[in-house]
């Protein structure tokens, strides 16, 4: 098929590359604008960008998909389809109309549960047992177009973000190929997807990795899992920034009031939390680099009794 594809980040790249490799012919990619990165600020190119010109394909850059220029270029490329996958932009109407066969989005949830912008770290955050790859027809609404095809991946224990996204961005691109072949050969039924049991999948942000040491220890496991690696889960220590890359909960019961330093021996960090204890297992202090917890506690000390908090260290 003659393929627009759009997307923006690593998620996106499995797809594009499975699309090519499945003798498909990508006309064209959109991805978003280069955007300056790191302490040099330096302007770095996106990861579907970097595929792309790897791939010899012509790039095309938009600040806005809905300029008519832009909408333009893309009829006069006439797509039998456009593929989007994490592009990073709400695609107007007069967008949507060009291909023949309208826009497939890749979306990286078991729709219609878990629409908007962070699905993969959601599901973690909140407990699911498993998640997936959705083949959607797009509409003008968020995530809301007809359901196409699915593929379940289930959530593993020690899931993070880090990893889900990865299992899902290659689940996408093997995907993507079932949907289009079905779609040429019209064995497509699309499923309108309905009201219930949807929920919205926030954009993440730093704030969100603040620990909330009221929280039950099982909520805070799964919300460091959840933001490993961007944005992660912090807390403070003597006025620093403590990052909490890996825990695991605790079946003995300490005391202790939520966010106190209950046992602070050779391997062991054990944090109180709301319910439960937490066994941090893998942190970084600001200005450090990331290490296990008894490596931490030979190098920095803490004493049992030290509640960690933003707030100058308690006793």
């Amino acid at each position: 098929m003659n393929i627009i594809f759009m997307g923006t980040p690593d998620f996106s790249v499995p797809a594009l590359r499975a699309l090519v490799e499945g003798g498909h012919k990508v006309t064209a990619v959109v991805t978003q604008p280069d955007k300056p990165k790191g302490r040099g600020k330096a302007v770095q190119m996106t990861p579907v960008k970097e595929a792309a010109l790897e791939l010899d394909i012509p790039v095309y850059q938009p600040a806005k998909v809905r300029e008519e220029g832009f909408l333009q270029q893309l009829k006069d490329l006439n797509p039998e389809v456009i593929v989007v996958a994490a592009f990073g932009q709400i695609l107007p109407q007069r967008l949507l109309d060009i291909p023949a066969y309208g826009c497939i989005n890749i979306h990286a949830s078991l729709l219609p549960k878990y629409r908007g912008a962070a699905p993969i770290q959601w599901v973690i955050i909140d407990g699911e047992k498993e998640t997936g790859i959705t083949t959607m027809q797009m509409n003008a609404g968020l995530d809301t177009g007809d359901m196409l095809e699915k593929r379940v991946v289930p959530i593993d224990p020690d899931e993070t973000g880090g990893s889900l996204h990865d299992k899902l961005s290659a689940a996408g691109g093997e995907l993507i190929l079932s949907t289009l072949e079905k779609l040429e050969k019209g064995l497509l039924t699309p499923e309108p997807q309905t009201e219930e049991n949807t929920c919205y999948a926030k954009m993440l942000t730093k704030a969100l990795g603040k620990m909330d040491w009221e929280k039950t220890a099982v909520e805070l496991e799964r919300l460091i899992r959840g933001l490993n690696p961007w944005p992660s889960a912090y807390t403070g220590l003597d006025g620093k920034t403590l990052k909490i890359w890996q825990a695991r909960v605790l079946e003995e019961e300490y005391e202790g009031k939520p966010g106190c330093v209950v046992r602070a021996k050779k391997d062991d960090l054990f944090v109180k939390t709301g319910k439960g204890t937490l066994a941090i297992t893998s942190l970084q202090l600001e200005g450090k680099k990331r290490m296990d917890a008894g490596a931490f506690l030979r190098g920095y000390p803490v004493e049992e009794g030290t509640v960690l908090s933003f707030v100058s260290s308690e006793k």
